[in-house]
């Protein structure tokens, strides 16, 4: 099992939880980065909001891709995965700036596409936000056009959403990053299978995770393409010496805080993302439904849980923790020997 992070570029991810205990800052960044390299994380996901969905929209959030920039330059073997949200970035503009994080990465930058959710950020922020379906439509076309233009000069195309004619990005990149992606919903895991090169999960049962993983390697071979080699999942982890204290720390972070800021955010998301399941006040307390796998209890127990989900075929777990620092060194120390040992 492969071990990865998301960076914390807001306080935290606890919606009924005001205080982390985890600072906003460049400097924190760094050293969650950089220390978690050296317990044995092999990649960390840069999420993209501009509003804090977790803290509520009066909250800061920092921008990723300026964080993403900073992290290749700080790190020395994470893989920099960041979100990609196609609506939010000009096509052309992210191909020059791939082409240069992949030069000071040396090959570490990829990139996660997310097709946007929230309509009221994009209001406050300008952005056209379409229905569901056309948001697909537009994400597959635009990674259709960014790997051209990162291959190709001069780059010319003629689509529904992009056109250019006689465009050169130079330098091109020595390697293409790889495109994670993301979705439940019939539209979305159809647009996947053809422009993507890793497929991600919320938090899942291991039933749930085995059921997707097949859905898509018989996606991917309907459409004449290898299966995919990665697929991951997000996984909130809690582990202590003893199942008692492990399940307290559960019924801390998932009392529900009726002041949460968080909590219209959440609604939103539910509606505009034509989930495959309705979420539980469990499945509110954290963000991609983290707690849903229940990697809760002994060392042991948390290990037991992971490898059941190495048996359907997850192979990369995006962790969230907090305090973010604290627990990711507690897992790595505790968790990963008994996993991957």
């Amino acid at each position: 099992m492969k071990f990865g992070f998301w960076t914390p570029v807001y306080n935290g991810w606890l919606r009924n939880i005001d205080d982390e205990n985890v600072p906003l800052s460049w400097e924190y960044i760094k050293e969650v980065a950089q220390r978690a390299e050296r317990a044995g994380y092999e990649l960390t996901l840069v999420p993209e909001l501009f509003l804090n969905d977790v803290k509520g929209i009066k909250a800061p959030a920092f921008e990723s891709w300026t964080v993403a920039a900073a992290l290749c330059a700080s790190t020395q073997k994470l893989e920099i995965l960041s979100a990609l949200r196609p609506q939010y970035h000009p096509v052309a503009l992210t191909a020059k700036q791939i082409a240069v994080l992949e030069d000071i990465s040396q090959g570490r930058f990829s990139v996660n596409a997310v097709s946007a959710w929230w309509a009221e950020e994009a209001r406050q922020y300008g952005i056209d936000f379409t229905d569901h379906d056309d948001r697909y439509g537009l994400t597959h076309e635009y990674f259709d056009v960014l790997r051209g233009l990162l291959t190709q000069s001069p780059y010319n195309h003629q689509g529904k959403y992009f056109q250019f004619e006689g465009t050169y990005v130079e330098p091109k990149p020595k390697k293409l990053p790889l495109v994670y992606a993301g979705g439940e919903s019939e539209i979305g895991r159809q647009h996947i299978v053809e422009f993507a090169d890793a497929y991600l999960v919320h938090g899942a049962t291991p039933e749930e995770a085995g059921e997707k993983i097949e859905d898509m390697k018989r996606r991917r071979a309907e459409f004449g393409k290898e299966p995919f080699e990665i697929f991951g999942m997000a996984a909130y982890i809690i582990v202590r010496d003893t199942e008692e204290e492990a399940q307290a720390e559960l019924a801390r972070i998932v009392e529900p805080n009726p002041h949460s800021s968080g909590y219209d955010s959440f609604k939103e998301f539910t509606k505009n993302s034509n989930l495959d399941l309705e979420l539980s006040k469990r499945d509110y307390a954290t963000m991609n439904r983290g707690l849903r796998p229940n990697f809760v209890g002994t060392p042991q127990q948390v290990a037991d849980k992971i490898k059941a989900f190495q048996d359907v075929g997850v192979n990369v777990l995006l962790v969230q923790s907090s305090p973010v620092i604290e627990e990711l060194e507690r897992i790595a120390r505790d968790v990963f020997p008994l996993v991957n040992g």
